[in-house]
């Protein structure tokens, strides 16, 4: 049996996350049933399961990059990396509130796991959610978080040395008690015979917080609602929640907040979710520009890094307002009515075939645009998750789909993609190109009107015919395949591995095209990053000219990528 933590230290917050992922895993389904605040949409569950898989992806990586040294990380980069990868990965109101509770713990958490440490950190947690939520409801997920909050507080409050296992149950208690008055509060839920989505899965994850401190699952008690038969919300079913205890009553119709909508499907057309980077003035500006459009705002962040949501009629002035305050990015735009079937026109027939393609930078992702190909962006220590590649699939709206992830470490949460696009009736065809560069060569012998299965055997021997390099600044002293590497150096990266240690990128370029075309090649790609000159490329290509007959050069501006220069050889 594992050693339960006596605080919450880097080991246990990464516990802690995969136990919140698999728990909103299992009762996701369950979850988007009940979601009829504030848009009765069915995807509160799948939106909170999205956002813990960003967090859960970002604290994975920083355990990876202390696997050398077999150590693990410090407590505060481990929370701290969970926080930004909520936030990176928030979806959905949902999403982006819980993205700021974790927020709000990683502050307190950063400084100490104990008892009294997690009871100020679900506090804070709670109130920054509230300041973020524009127009804060009753018998939301931010109930929830303040008992579970006060809960904590009293435990710790009643001996100077709480039990950090006593205050993580007294906020999941606190929690579910809340959640269970839920109906009570919004008149929406008592006429629906639900809880609160959210606050479900609120507490789903302080549940798998029980466990990374208990060691034992809590019992997910009896299952009950309202107290009364529920109402189906969009021609479909709701279910209830195990709450446990009696049966709550709901309170009489129409006691609810004034914005709480007599039908569910009622309010803005859009949905509109974005990154933003901007300073705090800015986003002050933005909030009361938003509140203006529309409803549901939500905004939170800070250090210059933001996540906006926000419904509104008029999508395109949401992004407007974004780029007045700053450079939004990762827009993600949503019709409720098509998501929740409500729209009645004659959808667009899908095209047969079509290319999802994953690409570091937005000057690829205009290259691959022009090819006919979906992209997804994948920018800097920001990779893309399983649901956002989901949704390229939907956007793509075809009835084959060839994905390309252009990264080894992005295999498992593609092979995940295609197998959620798989069960949509979509068939997925995942190419495993690791590199940008296999993936322009898969993309340029795309044939659609060709068979399925002959079109993917010939993007994959297109990119298994590719290799593949990039250069990389060395970030601290470290042991290579190429020998030992100081802080600054310029990495040569053959296929994955370093190949070749230099003092500039010049020089190491062409180091690397000589290492890789001792094998031969046809074609030399080479990808520029944000930075790099044209003179680097005139260089490199005048050096394959002259020193290597009939082979070709192209080359194509990458854009704000983490590499400075991307390498493919034919």
């Amino acid at each position: 049996m594992p050693q339960l933590p006596d605080d919450l230290n880097a080991v246990a917050v990464r516990t802690w996350c995969s136990l919140a992922l698999e728990a909103l895993g299992r009762e996701r389904a369950e979850i988007d049933a009940i979601n009829v605040y504030p848009i009765a949409d069915g995807d509160t569950g799948t939106n909170l399961y999205l956002t813990v898989e960003s967090a859960h992806a970002a604290v994975e990586a920083v355990f990876a990059a202390h696997e050398t040294a077999a150590t693990a990380p410090a407590t505060a980069d481990a929370v701290r990396a969970m926080a930004h990868g909520a936030l990176i990965g928030a979806r959905g109101n949902s999403g982006t509130i819980l993205a700021q509770l974790l927020r709000g713990m990683a502050g307190v958490l950063a400084d100490g796991g104990d008892a009294a440490h997690l009871s100020l950190a679900l506090t804070r947690a709670a109130d920054a959610a509230r300041r973020a939520v524009a127009h804060p409801v009753e018998g939301t997920v931010l109930t929830v978080a303040a008992a579970a909050a006060e809960a904590a507080s009293g435990e710790s409050a009643e001996g100077g040395d709480a039990d950090l296992r006593a205050v993580v149950q007294a906020a999941y208690a606190g929690a579910r008690a809340a959640l269970a008055k839920t109906p009570e509060q919004l008149a929406v839920l008592g006429r629906a015979g639900v809880v609160d989505a959210g606050g479900r899965g609120l507490v789903a994850v302080l549940g798998a917080l029980v466990e990374t401190v208990t060691g034992q699952a809590p019992a997910r008690g009896p299952r009950t609602g309202t107290g009364r038969t529920p109402a189906p919300v969009d021609g479909g079913s709701v279910v209830g929640l195990p709450v446990g205890g009696t049966p709550v009553e709901s309170g009489p119709a129409g006691e609810g907040p004034l914005d709480c909508p007599e039908d569910p499907g009622a309010g803005p057309a859009f949905e509109v979710i974005y990154l933003l980077e901007a300073r705090d003035e800015q986003v002050a500006r933005l909030r009361t520009r938003l509140d203006a459009l529309g409803d549901s705002l939500v905004v939170v962040g800070g250090d210059g890094l933001w996540h906006v949501h926000v419904h509104v009629d008029d999508a395109g002035a949401a992004v407007e307002a974004g780029v007045e305050a700053g450079r939004p990015y990762r827009i993600r735009i949503t019709h409720f009515a098509t998501e929740s079937g409500h729209d009645l026109r004659v959808q667009a027939e899908p095209a047969q075939r079509a290319v999802v393609v994953v690409v570091p930078g937005d000057g690829l992702a205009g290259l691959c645009t022009e090819a006919g190909a979906t992209t997804v962006i994948a920018r800097p220590g920001e990779p893309p998750a399983s649901g956002e590649l989901v949704d390229a699939i939907r956007r793509a709206h075809a009835r084959e789909v060839v994905l390309l992830p252009n990264d080894a470490a992005l295999r498992h949460t593609a092979a995940a993609a295609a197998e959620q696009a798989r069960t949509e009736g979509v068939r997925v065809a995942l190419v495993p190109t690791r590199a940008a560069v296999q993936g322009i060569a898969a993309l340029a012998v795309h044939e659609p009107d060709r068979g399925f299965d002959e079109d993917v055997v010939a993007m994959t021997a297109a990119a298994g015919a590719t290799r593949y390099a990039e250069l990389a600044v060395a970030e601290r002293q470290s042991w290579t395949m190429a020998g030992i590497c100081q802080a600054g150096d310029i990495l040569g990266l053959i296929d994955g591995d370093v190949a070749v240690i230099g003092a500039d990128v010049p020089a190491t370029a062409r180091t690397v095209l000589d290492r890789m075309l001792a094998a031969g090649g046809e074609l030399v790609t080479l990808v520029l990053g944000e930075d790099v000159p044209d003179s680097l490329a005139d260089a490199l290509e005048e050096h394959v000219r002259d020193g290597y007959l009939a082979v070709d050069t192209v080359v194509y501006r990458g854009g704000h990528q983490r590499a400075p220069l991307l390498i493919g050889v034919e």
